[in-house]
């Protein structure tokens, strides 16, 4: 791992360090990124290593905040995300910081932040994370044609490709399915699959699952 690596912007944010321990957290957080999918306990240590050498910039205390989130260890991500945001982090962290408050058994203050006017102000794929995040705190809640309606308003367009489309399609075709709607859910899985490029969720799965007869997804160009 070298720290030229790292994001520029990232970089940017460590220029009050001296070189050597600039270099070495620098380090940390490519090598907490690398490792974030196949081993995010691991990530999470790097990241903590580069918190322990200068806690007080935001794109550090994000990378411990991301790394514990993927972890599920919803407390601390938690703390991390508020301290980055105290700290001037330009980052869009209102859908995790919501969805941390659902981790921690408080599915009210993610519909209460989602529900805001900082929330209102969200658009593209951060407004779709926001609706996935309020839709699983109504589930929480055992609300779901609130649920649905949140998912649906406005109706995902199936057209759309890429992890937050496929996140949002199969949420929505989760709903569905646990309101009885079965063939409705297995259209939007399909949907969910074709738009899944990078393979973040386990639609093509479900479809097996639910209709073991129904055509793959054909591949995007």
């Amino acid at each position: 791992m070298e720290a030229k690596q790292l994001a520029p912007e990232i970089r940017a944010e460590l220029f009050t360090l001296d070189k050597s321990t600039a270099d070495t957290v620098a380090r940390h957080l490519v090598a907490a990124g690398e490792l974030l999918d196949s081993d995010p306990e691991a990530a999470l240590a790097h990241a903590q290593a580069a918190r322990t050498r200068s806690g007080r910039i935001a794109a550090i205390r994000e990378a411990v905040g991301i790394a514990a989130y993927f972890c599920g260890d919803w407390a601390q991500a938690l703390a991390e995300f508020r301290a980055a945001r105290r700290m001037g982090s330009k980052s869009q962290l209102l859908p995790l910081i919501a969805d941390c408050e659902r981790g921690v058994g408080r599915p009210e203050k993610a519909i209460e932040l989602a529900r805001g006017p900082e929330a209102a102000e969200l658009t593209g794929d951060d407004a779709d994370e926001m609706r996935i995040v309020a839709a699983g705190a109504r589930i929480d809640l055992g609300q779901l044609d609130q649920a649905l309606a949140l998912l649906s308003s406005p109706l995902p367009d199936p057209s759309r490709t890429g992890s937050t489309a496929a996140r949002l399609f199969y949420a929505y075709a989760d709903t569905l399915l646990a309101l009885g709607r079965s063939d409705d859910a297995v259209q939007w899985f399909v949907h969910a699959a074709r738009a899944d490029l990078e393979g973040v969720t386990d639609a093509e799965d479900r479809i097996d699952e639910l209709a073991p007869g129904e055509p793959a997804p054909a591949e995007q160009d």
